[in-house]
């Protein structure tokens, strides 16, 4: 069982919308990976639904039920995903996640750093990417440094949406060959991602989320790379108008610029450019 008083909890739960039964915009399947990837439980199970069925309801059961470490962990992924979602807070909505941000290193033994992550991220320079000293197949190469540029373009022509859709598509396209090239490294990795029988399932197959967990994992991509990716996870889902539509998102440049340093900062990563 957690340490969250009810005051703690009353603060997550206004954070995260948990009143109507849902928490942030995550669906089912996007709620099962969160928790799967981050402490490895299937939240779906029943032993989460005492409490009933809904998101909210298994998160509370989650945090009664589970260590601090554990709750720590997954809160913490979720305010980092608050934070994207809400990239100019009100005053009250500032207060609050700086009380919940508190509560989590408390619960992960740790102390609160200061500063804001997020600004730091943005302003980091990358202002001489060379995708050639990745080490991309020739045939590779022309259309990464042409989307690169394209992506770039799109940004300053306030073409949010294209910004993220161009940056996932190089971001995945560069990792599915640099797996490939570190096969048996990405393969043993904790975080690759199984199929029903427990075996590794083939390059094609992994999502853009679980490439960039086990490039990360196997110290190619930064800590940094992985926590700010998550407008670049699930970017398939909104090619298409219906899926867009029904999750509600909707971009702005701000997202547009961190989907874009994401994907500068990871080719920074594998070309050596961070040390």
């Amino acid at each position: 069982m957690s340490s969250l008083t009810s005051l703690d909890k009353r603060i997550f739960e206004d954070l995260f919308g948990m009143s109507s039964g849902y928490v942030l915009e995550y669906s089912n399947a996007t709620f099962a990976e969160l928790f799967r990837e981050c402490v490895k439980v299937d939240i779906y199970n029943s032993k989460y639904a005492f409490n009933g069925d809904s998101k909210a309801k298994r998160l509370r059961a989650f945090w009664e039920t589970q260590t601090d470490t554990l709750v720590g962990k997954v809160l913490k992924e979720l305010l980092d995903v608050w934070s994207y979602e809400n990239p100019e807070p009100n005053a009250k909505e500032k207060n609050s996640y700086e009380k919940a941000s508190k509560i989590v290193y408390r619960l992960l033994g740790k102390s609160a750093p200061g500063g804001n992550n997020e600004d730091t991220f943005l302003k980091q320079q990358f202002s001489k990417l060379d995708v050639s000293k990745i080490g991309l197949d020739t045939s590779l190469l022309p259309v990464v440094q042409e989307r690169l540029n394209e992506t770039q373009k799109c940004l300053k022509a306030d073409a949010p949406l294209a910004v993220i859709f161009l940056s996932g598509s190089v971001l995945e396209g560069i990792l599915l060959d640099v797996a490939s090239k570190n096969a048996q490294r990405f393969n043993q990795a904790k975080s690759s991602p199984k199929d029903k029988n427990g075996k590794v399932k083939i390059f094609p197959a992994w999502s853009l989320a679980q490439m960039i967990n086990t490039a990360n994992e196997v110290g190619l991509l930064k800590l940094d790379v992985k926590k700010f990716s998550h407008a670049l996870r699930d970017f398939r889902n909104y090619i298409h108008p219906y899926e867009q539509s029904l999750s509600g998102f909707s971009p702005t440049k701000h997202t547009a610029e961190i989907c874009l340093q994401v994907l500068k900062a990871a080719i920074a990563d594998l070309s050596g450019g961070r040390k």
